[in-house]
């Protein structure tokens, strides 16, 4: 075998063990504790508001409680989708529940938005 042909047979399996960690990095969040966090850490929540796949969280509503925002290049997967806000704006949701973040954590503690005013509650996995 040339130096050539074994150079490229290494690049070839690199590629191909390369891949299922990129896929993996494409997800929007990721399971921690029982329930999905950004992949920050910081917990992620739906609101009883939201009707179907359309996020009612909008203005001051989002300020406190940021949404999870999708890049444009991001495409719909499984349980995940990319939903449209009225900003125009791309949002994640999972289960056709929009998620969100709530202002008001802090990175390393314990979620504080789960049952907030009755209608915000911490997202888990099906």
């Amino acid at each position: 075998m040339t130096y050539f042909t074994q150079t490229t047979k290494a690049l070839a399996l690199m590629a191909a063990l390369a891949l299922p960690a990129m896929a993996f990095a494409a997800e929007p969040a990721m399971e921690k504790d029982g329930m999905l966090t950004d992949h920050s850490g910081m917990a992620l929540y739906t609101f009883d508001k939201d009707s179907g796949a359309k996020s009612m969280c909008n203005g001051e509503c989002a300020a406190k409680w940021p949404p999870l925002m999708a890049k444009d290049s991001d495409k719909s997967m499984g349980e995940w989708t990319v939903i449209t806000r009225d900003d125009g704006g791309k949002q994640w949701a999972y289960d056709g529940k929009p998620l969100y973040t709530f202002a008001m954590d802090k990175r390393g503690e314990k979620p504080t938005g789960d049952g907030k005013f009755g209608v915000w509650h911490i997202a888990k996995p099906d």
